[in-house]
This record gives structure tokens, C-alpha cells and sequence, in this order.
């Protein structure tokens, strides 16, 4: 029954200058090498120091794994042959936006002559999660449902801490960035995707967008397939970080479904509630409190997410995802991506040191 929720994983990593240790234009080199080996599978993003990668269509957890990790090996050796470094975090510890190039495309140009510095800024990275299922009227019914999950597994990615030098206190800079773009966020419900279609053609006939690509929630139905797109989470440090996460979007959306087979529902909670759990987690990770909705009181964050895991533990055996479900509690025992960025600022005072990690760490369990 939950064989039909298959997996596509998404990341964008960052170019990197071995000796400054600064972002750097690749000038599109590693593109246009890994195009021979990986085909589709690697793009161009926005700025010319950024590469992005995104796996097949994929039956379970297993096989995205091995897809991130063959993508994360092919890149990193790629870029080490053409003199670059890659890491992934959500933002980079200390490069200035101000200093990057945009890439040469008339799609890119677009973007910036609408949002100008609101764009030009936009130098972050994040994971993008896709789920299959049955249909599209299916994967609204779960979008609306998994809003409220969407802070726990947030929480456990943050892995931005730092922008352009600083401390910025948050344990995910990223989502601050990216909050100046129209059309970002947790999304509104919908009461059916006849009524989701017709808000996207409502903003496509009054030229707000001229595409539904252009919709960056934290959530997404798509357009066109039958998938839930989780687009909320920072980039992880490590292949295992992201698995995790991907299976626990996934075990959500396959929970939901199981419910709904019985006739029961999730509680649907209000945008603005959810919203509340998002800027906490972004704020503090999981070292802070969320809020139970239900119980209508503070939780701490760590408790939560055990609650998500037990939410989720009768359908992880099926989606053949236990043992990376399990990785969860590796993220709560050593702290998530920032949190370990900011160790290592505490013990060396120096950002040229967290870079080091963040790279060191980009093929570890690859």
C-alpha cells in the first residue's frame, strides 16, 4: 500500500576557493563536466557559485541515498580536479552577495530586474524533498495536513547560523534570506486542488508569476505530478543528515495516507499557528520549545520530535526507512548542522575554520 510513495532528492552545494576559502564563480566548469556523467541530473543555479543536483525518481530511501551519494562523490571530484571545493550549508560562514556573479541567463536576469537586491542576496542552499503518490487531490489532502509537521523536521536541518561574518543568533540564517521573496513560507490550506489550481492561475492571468515554479512555499503541490515538494529545510552537512530528513518526510505523507485510508483526519492547524513553530525553529533549533497546538502549551523541541517519531513508527517498517529513521536521534544526541558549525566557532573564534568543517564534512558516509 505505501510502495507508491516514491523519493526524489534535490541539493545545492556551494563552490568554494580552497586557499581564501570564499564562494567563486565556476564559471559553469563543473556544469558543463558533470552534464557528460550525470546528465540532467546537475543544473546552473542563480549564482555562478552555487551547483545544483537532484536524483531520479526513486522507489525508497535506499535507492535516493545511493543516487545523493554517487551525485555528492561525482561533484566533489569534479570540482577538486578543476581547483574548487564544495560544502554544503545553508549559508556560507563569511562571503559577502555583494561579490557574486549572477549566472548568464535570461531567466535569472528576469528575477533580478523584478526583485533586484531582494534576489541578489538570495545566496543560500537548501534540500528539496519531492514525494510521489496516487494523484494530485491525494498530495493536497496530505500537504494541508503535514503543514504543522513541517518545524520538527525544519528544526533538525538548521544548519545556517552564519551570514557574511557573523553570529546571526539564528540557528537557520537561510529561511531569514529567503523570506524577503514573494510567495514563501508555510502555505494557505486548500479546500480542494481545483481550488489550488485556481489560485495559480488567478497569479499567472494578473502576471504576479508567469509559471507556478514561481510559488516558493516551504510546501508545494506540483503543478503537474502527482508529488509533495518539502522545500522548507537547510542543505545538510552530510548524505546521512539529508536520508534522514527525506524519510521523514516521507514516513509523514505515507502517516497521513494511512489515515485518511481509514476515514480519520489530522488535525488541520492555521497557517499563523504553524508560522509560530517555524520562527522558533529557525531561531533556536532543537534546543528551544515549539508549541503543542493540541495541548495548547510549550513543549520543549527534543520531546516533539520523539512525538513525530512515534507518530510515524507503524509505517516505517513498510517504507523500508527504520534505520534512517532511526539516524533522528544521532541529530538530537550531536546537535543538527548549526549546531555543530557553532562548536567549532566556539572552540576556534575563526570562520575560516567552519568552512574547513563544512567542507570536511561534504563526503563523510558518502
Amino acid at each position: 500500500m505505501l510502495n507508491n510513495f516514491t523519493l526524489g532528492i534535490e541539493e545545492e552545494y556551494m563552490v568554494l576557493d580552497p586557499q581564501t576559502r570564499e564562494l567563486r564563480s565556476h564559471e559553469q566548469k563543473i556544469v558543463e563536466q558533470a552534464h557528460r556523467v550525470l546528465r540532467d541530473k546537475v543544473k546552473a543555479e542563480f549564482h555562478q557559485a552555487v551547483v545544483e543536483v537532484g536524483t531520479e525518481v526513486c522507489a525508497n530511501i535506499d535507492e535516493a541515498c545511493e543516487d545523493v551519494s554517487m551525485l555528492r562523490r561525482t561533484i566533489a571530484s569534479i570540482a577538486g580536479d578543476l581547483g574548487y571545493s564544495i560544502g554544503a550549508s545553508g549559508t556560507h560562514p563569511f562571503s559577502k552577495w555583494q561579490l557574486q556573479h549572477i549566472t548568464d541567463n535570461p531567466r535569472y536576469f528576469e528575477i533580478v530586474n523584478e526583485m533586484q537586491d531582494a534576489a541578489r542576496s538570495n545566496l543560500i542552499f537548501g534540500l528539496h524533498v519531492h514525494v510521489g503518490m496516487e494523484n494530485r487531490e491525494m498530495a493536497l489532502h496530505i500537504a494541508n495536513s503535514v503543514r504543522y509537521f513541517l518545524p520538527h523536521v525544519f528544526a533538525l536541518s538548521t544548519n545556517s547560523p552564519f551570514w557574511e561574518g557573523r553570529n546571526t543568533g539564528f540557528k537557520s540564517y537561510r529561511t531569514k534570506v529567503f523570506d524577503k521573496f514573494p510567495r514563501t513560507g508555510i502555505p494557505d490550506y486548500f479546500a480542494s486542488i481545483e481550488e489550488y489550481d485556481r489560485y495559480i492561475q488567478l497569479l499567472v492571468k494578473t502576471n504576479c508569476i508567469d509559471n507556478a515554479k514561481k510559488v516558493w512555499w516551504d510546501l508545494r503541490v506540483h503543478p503537474f505530478f502527482n508529488t509533495v515538494e518539502f522545500r522548507i529545510c537547510d542543505v545538510p552537512l552530510t548524505v546521512v543528515e539529508t536520508c534522514t530528513l527525506a524519510a521523514l518526510f516521507q514516513a509523514v505523507c505515507a502517516k497521513i495516507y494511512k489515515l485518511r485510508m481509514q476515514n480519520l483526519n489530522f488535525i488541520i492547524y492555521n497557517r499563523a499557528l504553524v508560522n509560530e513553530n517555524k520562527w522558533r525553529a529557525s531561531r533556536y533549533g532543537i534546543d528551544g520549545n515549539l508549541i503543542d497546538f493540541g495541548k495548547e502549551m510549550e513543549v520543549n523541541a527534543r520531546a516533539l520530535i520523539h512525538e513525530l517519531l512515534d507518530f510515524v513508527d507503524d509505517v516505517v517498517d513498510e517504507l523500508g526507512s527504520r534505520h534512517y529513521i532511526q539516524r533522528t536521534l544521532d541529530i538530537l544526541e550531536n546537535g543538527t548542522g548549526a549546531d555543530q558549525q557553532l562548536k567549532v566557532y566556539t572552540d576556534t573564534k575563526d570562520l575560516v575554520s567552519v568552512t574547513d568543517f563544512i567542507t570536511n564534512s561534504f563526503l563523510k558516509d558518502c
